[in-house]
């Protein structure tokens, strides 16, 4: 299914609105998602922060139709998750980080190609879209290599041309550089950035334990812990929300007085000597706390009437991970398991097909599909 895509006249890439899942458990239902409401423009890269059992993993089931909401609504390019599934899964695809899909003893193009006729690619599409993107995610070299001896990062690599191998409208992302080296993460970054800028209204939710990977590459995100959003809006939104002071790093030739000297100023909170001052290197560091930034000025005044030479100004920003604390008071290892399904974590949990990945239960439940409207 292919249409002109501009962010004028598409939908709300996700429309969530009252979502409720409550799965009937012993001794009592447990709540995994407890009104969640939800909006992602089209072209938009979304996070989805949260420790495990957040929530985020129905949340992601549900948006990519795994998964039937107990109660509210989710419309994914205004398509309602519970009853047009079919067309929902012609224009999503989904990655997962660790991600085992697929037979090991296929070659990496064999690989690709049986996925791209999962998908309905005509035969000729599969193969031109394959070796397209084998070129595109640094493979050309492994093209011919069983699956099975794949180095980690080159197997998310592949992951990564199955999950564009329909050109989805909107990608899931899951957690796509656990596990990765330095090189390859940033190699995963990169792709994902290029295909999502190549085309106006393609859409990304990012799901990550990595808060310098969220804030590198997400316009905005939501914080969500025990099924509810917490906070939502750009990393800088969110971290001006926890900055209740102005926080400096001064370094100084030296200091009369030491650091009092500068606590007593007007707009000062505190001021107190870093543990790396060094006096006879004639390098005085000092943790500034003001009021406001404004109150800088005084600050600087005064080193001059002191003799003091500044040799380095520095802000403090808070960052991603300060937020996450602030908000859920946890750690991501800290929560309890999450409630999909059998009850593993969130981290662990990529279908309810007793390890088959999501991506994979989406084709599977597609082909199903097919089968049943050819035979009517």
């Amino acid at each position: 299914m292919s249409i002109e895509r501009t962010t004028a006249t598409l939908p709300p890439a996700i429309s969530v609105a009252g979502l409720r899942r409550v799965y009937d458990v012993k001794p009592e239902p447990v709540t995994a998602l407890g009104g969640v409401d939800l909006e992602v423009a089209p072209g938009e890269f979304f996070g989805l922060l949260g420790p495990n059992g957040a929530g985020k993993t129905t949340l992601i089931k549900i948006l990519t139709t795994l998964l039937l909401p107990t109660a509210g609504e989710a419309r994914i390019f205004g398509f309602d998750v519970a009853t047009d599934s079919r067309r929902i899964r012609r224009i999503m695809n989904m990655v997962a980080g660790g991600e085992q899909s697929g037979y090991g003893i296929l070659t990496v193009r064999e690989q690709l190609w049986m996925f791209s006729q999962f998908y309905g690619l005509g035969t000729r599409e599969g193969w031109r879209r394959v070796d397209e993107l084998i070129e595109a995610v640094g493979l050309a070299e492994q093209r011919v290599q069983r699956v099975s001896t794949l180095a980690t990062g080159q197997r998310q690599k592949m992951n990564m041309a199955r999950g564009l191998l329909n050109d989805p409208w909107i990608l899931f992302l899951d957690e796509p550089t656990l596990g990765l080296d330095v090189a390859a993460a940033r190699g995963i970054r990169e792709l994902i950035l290029d295909w999502k800028a190549a085309v106006p209204g393609r859409t990304v939710l990012l799901t990550t334990h990595y808060m310098a990977e969220a804030d590198e590459l997400c316009e905005r995100i939501a914080i969500v812990d025990r099924g509810r959003i917490l906070a939502i809006g750009s990393p800088e939104e969110l971290k001006r929300r926890i900055q209740r002071e102005s926080i400096f790093r001064l370094e100084l030739d030296h200091l009369d007085g030491g650091a009092a000297r500068l606590a007593r100023l007007p707009g000062v909170v505190s001021a107190a000597l870093a543990a790396d001052s060094d006096a006879e290197a004639q390098r005085v560091v000092v943790n500034l706390v003001l009021v406001e930034d404004a109150a800088l000025g005084a600050v600087v005044t005064a080193l001059g009437g002191l003799g003091s030479q500044i040799l380095a100004l520095r802000k403090s920003e808070p960052t991603l991970e300060d937020v996450f604390i602030e908000l859920v008071g946890r750690g991501f290892a800290d929560g309890a398991d999450d409630t999909d399904g059998a009850g593993g974590h969130a981290g662990e949990d990529r279908g309810s097909g007793g390890g088959m990945p999501a991506t994979a239960e989406v084709v599977v439940a597609e082909v199903e599909a097919e089968r049943v409207e050819a035979g009517r």
